[in-house]
């Protein structure tokens, strides 16, 4: 009687255990389903989305105000058009401005939103009009690399011209 009860136990504790490990495991990919169905979308157009994907969180002053529901390339304009659904109690004026941030050096990559100053506010479907590209580590290491080399270029270039003049 008492080992029976000992596997019911431990039974139940194992139960919790998987069913804290799946939450735990959909919380972390973004898969926890949505539970608020009064949401709206916003188109947000960018030169270049970096690492952006899908289920990406859009943020305002830190706080998770929606998620990226799709992400597709405007063949006419050849920009990347993201679709933003957000919080349906979160409204924005009409000149908020959009960005994509990273979270950390190289942690994932998200929308930040910054409130603007007018008074009417964006309604469903409307596109912003203020975005901001990513900063794509790649592109900023082989700037400074190639700013680095011409700047080693014109050193040298110098120095030669100051040996050539010298008696």
């Amino acid at each position: 009687m008492k080992r029976s009860i000992i596997d019911l136990w431990v039974g139940i504790f194992v139960a919790i255990g998987l069913a804290s490990v799946t939450f735990l495991a959909l919380k972390v990919a973004n898969l926890t389903p949505q539970s608020n169905n009064n949401s709206y979308t916003l188109i947000a157009e960018f030169d270049n989305i970096g690492g952006l994907k899908v289920k990406a969180p859009v943020k305002s002053s830190g706080v998770v105000v929606g998620r990226v529901s799709n992400i597709e390339l405007d063949t006419q304009r050849y920009v990347a058009r993201a679709t933003l659904t957000l919080d349906g109690q979160y409204h924005f004026s009409r000149d908020t401005s959009a960005e994509i941030l990273t979270a950390g050096l190289l942690g994932e990559q998200y929308v930040g939103l910054v409130q603007g100053g007018e008074e009417e506010n964006l309604k469903p479907g409307d596109r912003l009009q203020l975005t901001s590209s990513a900063l794509v580590l790649e592109q900023l290491i082989g700037k400074f690399m190639t700013s680095f080399a011409e700047g080693n270029n014109k050193a040298a270039a110098a120095d030669a011209a100051a040996a050539e003049t010298a008696p």
